[in-house]
């Protein structure tokens, strides 16, 4: 199956197990994926990310954190840049997520990183994704 949008799917996957409060969810590897879930991961609102590999398909499989009381620690996923329209901030311009209570996923020249980390590295790039 081709996926138009490797990072939409990706969310789409979260916020659907997100819902019915499943352990892990599992998706297709990619790069960039997997840097996504690192970020995600050092920011507190996954659990674990680990890769799988049966033959040539490698697999990513996404361990979901919950609070003590089952409630869900994302409580939103949302696409900015899309293939059809493509989102840029300067450094002065990066989005700041619920005024700061959330972050914003941008891909810079010098990798994926979070709202925070691009403007204190002073970089901007493209606005992939705000998680809250």
């Amino acid at each position: 199956m081709v996926i138009s949008d490797p990072i939409a799917d990706l969310l789409t996957r979260i916020r659907n197990a997100n819902m019915v409060h499943l352990p892990t969810v599992k998706m297709p590897h990619s790069h960039l994926k997997h840097e996504i879930l690192v970020v995600l991961k050092r920011e507190g609102y996954i659990e674990e990310v680990a890769t799988t590999q049966s033959g040539i398909k490698k697999d990513l499989i996404v361990t979901l954190k919950y609070t003590q009381t089952k409630d869900k620690v994302i409580n939103g996923l949302t696409r900015i840049s899309k293939p059809g329209l493509r989102v840029y901030a300067s450094v002065h311009e990066i989005p700041r997520v619920l005024g700061g209570l959330g972050i914003a996923i941008l891909s810079t020249s010098q990798g994926i990183k979070t709202d925070r980390e691009a403007r204190n590295a002073k970089i901007g790039g493209e606005v992939l994704a705000y998680i809250w």
